[in-house]
């Protein structure tokens, strides 16, 4: 199961990697156009906003896996082990609860976008399926948050910090 999960995060930390590659791409090519040969690359500002938007949420799926994100924990410092790692495992359960509103809600924005043949605005390219890569990356983040809280209620990652590699294979006697 760790080893399926550990896949599917390194998948979803590639799909971030080349959309935050595009983002850089596409914003240089653009300044390069425009003060170079006075012309900027068409809907540049539409399509690298919605592929930041993109790159944010499947960000954000990483961190959901990982943990890295910054925390201060001044109320279970003094907690036993037990207690804490209970009281992390609630706490991402509230986040998943949020995690799959914005994903509902994101879905909602795809299909208005869809249906209203939403466009931008020099090319007229539809921007529902860059909306479509925004809602994948919140469907993402239900899937690694959901592997967190595993991985916090079976004792598989530490309550601090995020879950590495080695960890998961201390856990499975390797």
């Amino acid at each position: 199961m760790d080893r399926i999960i550990r896949k599917f995060c390194n998948g979803v930390e590639t799909v971030a990697a080349v959309l935050i590659a595009c983002v850089t791409l596409l914003i240089v090519a653009s300044a390069i156009g425009r003060y170079v040969f006075a012309s900027p690359v068409p809907d540049a500002f539409d399509i690298s906003r919605l592929l930041l938007g993109a790159c944010i949420m499947w960000g954000f799926a990483v961190v959901g896996y990982r943990g890295g994100h910054i925390s201060v924990d001044l109320f279970t410092l003094g907690l036993p082990d037990g207690a804490r790692r209970w009281i992390e495992v609630f706490a991402w359960t509230v986040l998943l609860f949020f995690v799959i509103l914005l994903a509902w809600k994101m879905q909602a924005r795809v299909g208005n976008a869809m249906r209203g043949n939403e466009t931008t605005f020099d090319l007229r390219l539809p921007v529902w399926p860059l909306l479509g890569l925004i809602w994948l990356g919140a469907v993402a983040s239900i899937g690694t948050v959901c592997a967190r809280i595993f991985m916090l209620a079976t004792g598989r990652a530490d309550i601090e910090g995020g879950t590495d590699d080695a960890s998961i294979d201390r856990s499975m006697g390797q």
